[in-house]
């Protein structure tokens, strides 16, 4: 009987290291803050580098390194500090759904797959970055339904779904462009 590796190796904890930091400078460093009364947002290229962890990697590890290089972010910074767990669970999911949909739902060509893949996770932290923010606008802020609901629909939802597209392009792009060579290497393929 053949003996099943555990899924935390030193190859996988490496990898994960490696993808979470590379997640917070993209988030950290290469972002365009918009100002916004509820709060910070930006468009920055950290999703992109999460869904691509989770395409070249997994889910489950594209999951973790997403979340935590953006709680790692949130961290970094006072005023998005206390919500850094919640940044963590959406990260997460976003980039788990993109790693789950490529690597488990086997319709299609590769390229179209990758494509759906990342366009899917990406709405998944679309969808719940806005519920996260109208929570947190009427609970938290105070502020009434309308008036979160406005500012989120006009200001949030808008940067997010800029997000999502560059992250869809980019993840993409750079899977089609690298998963060939991270096999041929070895790097992608190896449990």
């Amino acid at each position: 009987m053949e003996k099943k590796q555990p899924f935390f190796t030193v190859h996988t904890i490496t990898i994960i290291g490696i993808l979470a930091a590379m997640v917070f400078v993209l988030t950290k460093f290469v972002s365009i803050p918009i100002p916004s009364p509820l709060g910070k947002t930006a468009i920055s290229c950290g999703n992109a580098m999460s869904i691509l962890g989770a395409l070249l990697f997994g889910p489950a590890v594209g999951g973790l390194a997403a979340g935590i290089g953006n709680a790692l972010v949130d961290l970094s910074d006072p005023s998005w500090a206390p919500e850094f767990w919640i940044t963590f669970i959406n990260k997460f999911a976003m980039a788990f759904a993109a790693g789950m949909l490529l690597h488990h739902v086997r319709r299609g060509s590769v390229k179209v797959r990758v494509w759906l893949a990342g366009l899917g996770g990406a709405l998944v932290y679309c969808v719940l970055y806005v519920v996260k923010n109208l929570l947190s606008g009427h609970f938290v802020a105070g502020f009434t339904w309308s008036v979160t609901f406005v500012e989120t629909m006009t200001v949030k939802l808008p940067v997010t779904l800029v997000n999502a597209v560059i992250a869809t392009v980019c993840a993409a792009l750079l899977y089609l462009a690298m998963e060939p060579a991270l096999k041929k290497a070895r790097i992608i393929g190896v449990r």
